[in-house]
């Protein structure tokens, strides 16, 4: 993913009011590794309940404002929708977003189910077992990565996609 700047994270958001993409805790940008994310996600340590994910859609960051439901309670195990993970599974919530425009502001939502802590690029990185793979060569085990990283920014831009169209 390309590196933003905090005007250029705030200019994104299309499901959230100036005044909430103003108010958001944006993580600290200058620690993020930007060549092994897929999408910037984050959870607002002030409004624990809030959420945000900027995903690049047709090289264009699109921001998207997240609720949760979850005020950590026990979690039951799920596949995140977008990095299908099966190893990290005890870490996943449902998160919810308004449409934008006029479908958002008559409170059309669409949800769901993504790492907690938005660990989606790390998890489709994570070394395939030989299973996996096929073989332990490197090559196949480089393969089984890029597929799995092609899917989860195919997946997270049909999402934003979603909230974009008008319901």
């Amino acid at each position: 993913m390309e590196p933003l700047t905090e005007k250029q994270i705030r200019a994104s958001f299309v499901n959230a009011s100036r005044r909430e993409a103003a108010d958001a805790t944006l993580p600290v940008l200058a620690e993020l590794d930007w060549d092994r994310l897929d999408y910037l996600g984050w959870r607002d340590r002030k409004a624990p309940l809030s959420a945000y994910a900027v995903v690049p859609l047709d090289g264009t960051p699109v921001g998207v404002l997240l609720r949760s439901s979850d005020r950590g309670q026990r979690r039951t195990s799920a596949v995140c929708a977008w990095c299908e993970d099966v190893v990290e599974t005890e870490d996943v919530t449902l998160y919810v977003a308004r449409r934008a425009g006029a479908a958002g502001r008559k409170g059309n939502t669409i949800g769901t189910l993504i790492c907690t802590e938005f660990g989606c690029s790390r998890n489709v990185r994570r070394r395939p077992t030989r299973i996996e793979a096929g073989s332990d060569s490197a090559e196949a085990r480089a393969e089984v990565v890029a597929r799995r990283v092609a899917g989860l920014q195919e997946r997270s831009a049909r999402f934003v996609a979603e909230v974009l169209r008008e319901g």
